[in-house]
């Protein structure tokens, strides 16, 4: 097992420090991890994003107007008001960042990853981005534009990562165990 981050320390012991002191109680911060772990997260977008592969009209909508697509969902997390889905195809691969801070669809994706709020990745990805998705291990083919998103305060974006060549040979639920976060970001395949 490695050792812990010093993050991690500080992290554990200022939970202890406010528990101790009566602002919080264990059971309230473990509620917190349970539904950013359980209940919002990337099972809500990889369920969203199986769901677009196999039924067209739902998948149309999903690119017409995300927002009012997932709203029968009743997600929680927000982060989802104003979403845009972008979809990757045989010619574009998207790539979303905050190049501000960390915008970015919790109720969908759950927490971000430290990646994503790091000032290197938010300066380089815009520069370079074939060269920033192929350090994070998936490489776009060479005949394909990538194209960069910009999440805001205002807008979220989501990657419609493209479904497999045998889509057929899968249920909806097994669609969705195929799609990662880090794909519906754009730095994974899937």
């Amino acid at each position: 097992m490695s050792e812990p981050s010093p993050q991690s320390i500080r992290a554990e012991a200022l939970e202890a420090l406010l528990i101790e002191k009566g602002f919080l109680k264990a059971e309230d911060v473990d509620q917190v991890i349970l539904r950013y772990g359980e209940r919002v997260g990337p099972l809500n977008g990889a369920q969203v994003i199986a769901r677009a592969w196999v039924d067209d009209q739902f998948r149309e909508d999903l690119l017409n107007d995300a927002s009012a697509a997932i709203a029968v969902y009743q997600f929680e997390g927000g982060q989802v008001e104003k979403l845009v889905v972008v979809e990757n195809t045989a010619t574009v691969h998207n790539v979303v960042v905050c190049t501000l801070c960390s915008c970015y669809p919790w109720a969908l994706l759950g927490l971000p990853p430290k990646w994503y709020k790091d000032p290197e990745y938010r300066s380089r990805v815009v520069k370079e981005p074939r060269k920033v998705i192929s350090e994070m291990g998936f490489d776009v083919a060479a005949g394909k534009s990538v194209k960069v998103w910009d999440s805001s305060a205002e807008i979220r974006y989501l990657v419609l990562p493209q479904p497999p060549e045998n889509l057929q040979s899968y249920n909806e639920n097994d669609l969705t165990g195929l799609v990662s976060r880090d794909g519906m970001i754009g730095v994974a395949e899937r």
